[in-house]
């Protein structure tokens, strides 16, 4: 299984962040998290976030589906670094003169994958919790008694009063909240 990560618009140019990514491509996780903080270079920062956030993509994206990813077990299987919008600035010179500043950016693109496919557990759905009141206080089993009264008789003779028919509603949703009959 595949795991991606993009970092956007990041303000190097995307030749000075190869230097940094082909070092790394290939390794697995945690070789790759400790090479990236000693290579003295600036792209190195942003490179590791990009990798800390594609693990964390791991674990919080396909948890919900009972897939347990160790990093262990994790490798970058492609990483690339296209260039991004160039902005372009004036610089002024001499004579009068104006010369172009490109400002580079690059978008960096990371696959993670597994190097042994990790199994699928299967997971019980959870059944929604009842709760059973058993001490129920006096004004509470008074209301019961009341909602009671109130779904023996018709529905049509509380249509005609809007505050019984209100009252009908609330009642009913109270018994459903407390669960009891």
């Amino acid at each position: 299984m595949e795991f991606k990560a993009k970092l956007r618009h990041l303000k190097i140019s995307s030749r000075k962040v190869r230097l940094v990514i082909d070092s790394i491509r290939g390794n697995s996780v945690i070789e790759a998290r400790g090479k990236l903080p000693f290579l003295g270079k600036r792209a190195a920062e942003p490179i590791l976030k990009l990798l800390e956030s594609a693990i964390a993509n791991t674990k919080n994206n396909y948890e919900h589906l009972g897939i347990d990813v160790k990093e262990d077990n994790l490798y970058i299987k492609e990483i690339t670094a296209n260039d991004g919008p160039t902005l372009k600035r004036w610089k002024p010179r001499a004579f009068g003169r104006a010369t172009p500043i490109l400002k580079r950016t690059s978008h960096i693109n990371l696959i993670l994958a597994e190097r042994k496919p990790s199994k699928v557990k299967k997971t019980k759905q959870a059944k929604p919790e009842i709760k059973i009141v058993k001490d129920l206080k006096e004004p509470i089993k008074e209301k019961i008694k009341e909602d009671k009264d109130i779904k023996e008789s018709k529905p049509q003779e509380l249509a005609d009063d809007k505050k019984a028919k209100g009252r009908f509603n609330r009642l009913t949703n109270f018994i459903r909240k407390t669960g009891t009959k």
